[in-house]
């Protein structure tokens, strides 16, 4: 499920979706989760949402906006505090951001 990895003394909590994407299907078609079954996200791997600190989040936005999951991903994230990585294609201080407007 969630590993954890070394950016420049940096550590980034990681999903590693293709792992998650091969669970038992009980457990992807729980409501909070029937979305990543056809999620694009599968296809990219973890890296490609988890960039190192600094790095461009442009090109897994721009998968996510290609995502018919991407509103139940965003609301995934949201609703379970997830705080690294892009989700439903917005980066951890959009995401923040969002939070706070939604007060």
């Amino acid at each position: 499920m969630a590993r954890l990895r070394q950016y420049d003394s940096v550590t980034v909590m990681q999903m590693d979706m293709r792992r998650d994407m091969d669970m038992e299907t009980d457990v992807l078609t729980a409501p909070d989760l029937a979305w990543r079954e056809d999620a694009l996200c599968a296809q990219a791997g973890p890296e490609f949402f988890f960039p190192a600190p600094g790095s461009s989040t442009r090109e897994a936005k721009q998968l996510c906006g290609a995502c018919e999951g991407r509103l139940a991903c965003l609301e995934y994230a949201l609703s379970h505090d997830e705080r690294f990585g892009v989700w439903g294609g917005l980066s951890e201080k959009e995401r923040v951001r969002l939070k706070r407007q939604s007060r």
